[in-house]
């Protein structure tokens, strides 16, 4: 079975003045379907310009990146966005909702843009809310809701269009501990239900959730491994 992410050689350079900037020198990496990576590193390790070309907010000046049988690495802005909106998902650290809308309306706007229609965008954004337990929240906006509910409507809003892969960019870093376990116990669920889930953290407690961790450091990977020490959440003490 062919990978569902296949990256070869890919590099990524950026000029500055009179400077060459080597974000991502040369990652060769694939993802099978289904399965839990964690991308970490430092500061200026290149991970978040490989989380911006897998998510087809870039694309490399260097390699091939394959994803879902579509060859991705040469298309043009309008050619990404379109796979953006059907093949991924992204849950951001700053939850990215429109402030003004319910949470109804930020989980139904992927649709929008797909063009379906109103009713039946309606009836599965109500669905997917209540999928991650914000079935009473509906009519909310975000300002009326905690930072986890904030973030729970995110990873509502990601699922939305069932994408190949869900991309979730530090989805804990403005959250308080006992609120990060709680949406780890959800990203968790959603990968229990067959989804491919990439998470991008510089925390170490909430790379332990993945099943595979992908070490970057100056724009090449140092460590690719399984992860045998697996943290869940104990569904007994948290509130999901």
């Amino acid at each position: 079975m062919e990978p569902l992410i296949t990256l070869k050689d890919i590099g990524r350079k950026y000029v500055i003045g009179t400077e060459i900037i080597h974000a991502l020198k040369s990652v060769t990496l694939t993802i099978n379907k289904g399965e839990f990576v964690a991308l970490m590193g430092p500061s200026g390790s290149g991970k978040s310009t490989l989380m911006n070309i897998l998510g087809c907010l870039d694309t490399p000046t260097k390699g091939e990146y394959i994803l879902n049988g579509i060859n991705v690495s040469h298309m043009t802005d309008n050619e990404l966005a379109e796979v953006r909106n059907t093949e991924i998902g992204f849950v951001f650290q700053t939850f990215n909702l429109l402030p003004r809308n319910t949470a109804l309306d930020n989980v139904a706007l992927p649709l929008v843009y797909a063009g379906v229609n109103k009713e039946i965008r309606l009836e599965r954004a109500k669905q997917t809310l209540e999928n991650v337990g914000l079935g009473n929240r509906i009519d909310h906006k975000p300002n009326e809701l905690s930072g986890g509910q904030r973030q729970r409507v995110a990873v509502a809003r990601a699922l939305i269009n069932n994408p190949s892969i869900i991309l979730a960019d530090e989805p804990t870093g403005n959250l308080d501990t006992k609120t990060s376990i709680e949406i780890m116990g959800l990203i968790e669920d959603i990968h229990a239900k067959g989804n491919t889930i990439i998470l991008v953290t510089h925390e170490e407690d909430i790379a332990l959730h993945a099943h595979r961790i992908v070490r970057m450091r100056d724009g090449l990977v140092e460590n690719d491994y399984a992860n045998t020490n697996i943290h869940t959440v104990d569904r007994h003490t948290t509130t999901v």
